[in-house]
This record gives C-alpha cells, sequence and structure tokens, in this order.
C-alpha cells in the first residue's frame, strides 16, 4: 500500500463549545450540509468536498493518552484557519454578511487577492479570497 491512497478523504476537527450553535452557524451561514450527528457532543459535516466534525472538548482517551480536545483560549492567536476561494470575493463578503457572518473588516485587495476574514462562533478563523493574476 501506498499512502495515501486513492480512497482517504480529510476530515478537519474544530472544537466547539456548543455543537448545535456550531452546526447551525456552519450550515446556515456558510452553506455545509449536515452529513450526521452523534448525540449532540458532534457533528459531521460536508462543504466543498472536505469533510468537517464539530466536536465538544474533552479529555484524555485510551488513542490519546496525553491529548486534550479544547475550544480556543484567545481569538487573536490561530493555529488554525480555513480559507476558501471565491470567484468574487466582494459578492461572497455581501452574502455572508446578509446571513449573519460578522467580518473582521471589509475585503481588503492586493495585487494578487483580494480577501476578508472573519469568525464562527467559538473562534475558529474564516477567510474568503479572491485570487487574481498579479499586477
Amino acid at each position: 500500500m501506498t499512502f495515501p491512497t486513492d480512497d482517504v478523504e480529510l476530515t478537519t476537527i474544530l472544537v466547539v463549545s456548543a455543537v448545535d450553535r456550531a452546526r447551525d452557524f456552519w450550515r446556515d451561514v456558510i452553506g455545509a450540509e449536515v452529513y450526521r450527528e452523534y448525540g449532540g457532543t458532534s457533528c459531521v459535516l460536508r462543504l466543498a468536498g472536505t469533510w468537517i466534525l464539530l466536536v465538544t472538548g474533552g479529555g484524555p482517551t485510551e488513542d490519546k493518552p496525553d491529548v486534550t480536545f479544547a475550544v480556543a483560549g484567545d481569538p487573536r492567536r490561530v493555529d488554525h484557519a480555513f480559507t476558501m476561494r471565491v470567484a468574487d470575493c466582494q459578492a461572497a463578503y455581501e452574502e455572508l454578511r446578509a446571513r449573519g457572518a460578522r467580518f473582521l473588516t471589509p475585503p481588503v485587495s492586493s495585487p494578487w487577492e483580494t480577501r476578508a476574514f472573519f469568525r464562527d462562533p467559538d473562534g475558529h478563523l474564516l477567510e474568503i479570497s479572491e485570487a487574481r493574476s498579479g499586477p
């Protein structure tokens, strides 16, 4: 076997404080599809060919004996972010704002891209980005 094989799919795990609130944001604001839910402690979403697993925090387990899952403590420090490449950043910004997304700033342009950042209810950083050819 050569890893990864063609059947491998990537799932991103986000630790959230309330699965219902996070699910509603990802479904209603971002447009993710709810695939499956597990008893209020986790929810599997599908978005743009990617799996997103929302989970509540938890302590070590047999297969991760010294690892604790916890919601990020300081939203000004980022160790994980999502970038969604879009065809029209301004249009995506307007639509997401209308759905309730709260952006850090309006879209900012450079010679290579236009982008804007916002957060989910637990402070995870998300970006919409419109690429274009350089100057």
